[in-house]
């Protein structure tokens, strides 16, 4: 039988703000961020302070993704983004912060050292504030797949929200690799936040040409050549990239809004991948429900009962 603590029945904020400075990945930008606690029902809700305040206010949503270039950015209808949202949003996730409002001085979510442990540390520090309505979720009934260009992504009815992701590099460091994991608060703080983004060497120079990767060092990322990892330091786990992959994964399909009971399975899926995949779930309006993590314990619960023999 499937059962959670009482707590997550309901939804939960911070009990106080906490506070980040660093440099955008993509922008370069020194920023200062502040996630502060929301009323129920907020969601995730980025505030720009340096935009007119009518216009500042980001819906972190599937729908308002506007970009996915080795990112996933997010903006309003004025026009104004919010970009690198994936870490922050997986750790805010998977920490259980259903709703937050977080306030930025730029365009960019500081990228802190590549990872999403910055972001979990201090929400474990300040702790969490439960609150009276419900926690909802999206409870997948029917599977629902993308495929494009060779990989893939699909949704599956599963009790529990789990992830299971491969890769495939030309690259000898990285190679093929593979890692199932549930999503769950102490899961996610041990396996997976402390993963780092990645890159390649010889993809630099194009990348800032393109306006990309100006604030990325060996600081927030780890460097990959053809002779093998750069950093000094090396890797934080040997299957460190595929970790990360999943770490992207969770951000990007946070972005329903909801907790998505449901298993993911990607094949060197990335943002846009994930995003046309979320698109998909929530357009199919027969693969999926919209109830409350009760209520999807229950759903589960009385399957499992329906498929025992007589007897038991």
């Amino acid at each position: 039988m499937i059962t959670h603590s009482p707590s997550q029945y309901f939804q939960h904020t911070l009990n106080r703000s906490i506070s980040f400075i660093g440099r955008g990945l993509h922008t370069g930008l020194a920023i200062r961020m502040m996630i502060q606690p929301a009323p129920a029902n907020t969601g995730h809700v980025f505030v720009r302070q340096d935009v007119p305040l009518d216009q500042a206010e980001v819906p972190a949503r599937w729908n308002t993704v506007t970009d996915t270039r080795l990112s996933t950015t997010v903006a309003n209808r004025f026009g104004v983004k919010v970009a690198t949202i994936e870490h922050l949003m997986a750790a805010l996730h998977a920490c259980g912060v259903d709703n937050a409002r977080i306030v930025l001085n730029g365009p960019e979510v500081p990228i802190m050292d590549g990872s999403a442990e910055p972001f979990v540390r201090l929400i474990r520090q300040v702790g969490l504030q439960q609150q009276e309505e419900e926690r909802r979720a999206i409870l997948v009934r029917k599977p629902v797949r993308v495929e494009e260009d060779g990989k893939s992504a699909s949704l599956l009815p599963n009790p529990r929200p789990w992830m299971d992701m491969m890769i495939e590099f030309d690259s000898e460091v990285i190679g093929h690799q593979h890692l199932s994991v549930s999503v769950e608060a102490e899961s996610f703080e041990t396996e997976l936040a402390n993963a780092r983004t990645f890159g390649f060497e010889d993809q630099i120079n194009t990348l800032r040409k393109l306006g990309l990767a100006k604030g990325g060092s060996l600081q927030n990322a780890v460097l990959v050549n053809e002779n093998g990892v750069v950093n000094v330091e090396g890797l934080r786990h040997a299957d460190e990239f595929v970790r990360h992959k999943i770490l992207d994964a969770i951000g990007d399909l946070s972005l329903a809004g909801n907790p998505i009971i449901g298993r993911f399975n990607g094949f060197c899926s990335g943002h846009g991948l994930n995003n046309t995949l979320l698109r998909k779930l929530l357009q199919s309006v027969d693969s999926w429900t919209l109830t409350t993590m009760r209520g999807a314990e229950e759903y589960w619960n009385w399957t499992r009962v329906q498929k025992m023999p007589s007897g038991w």
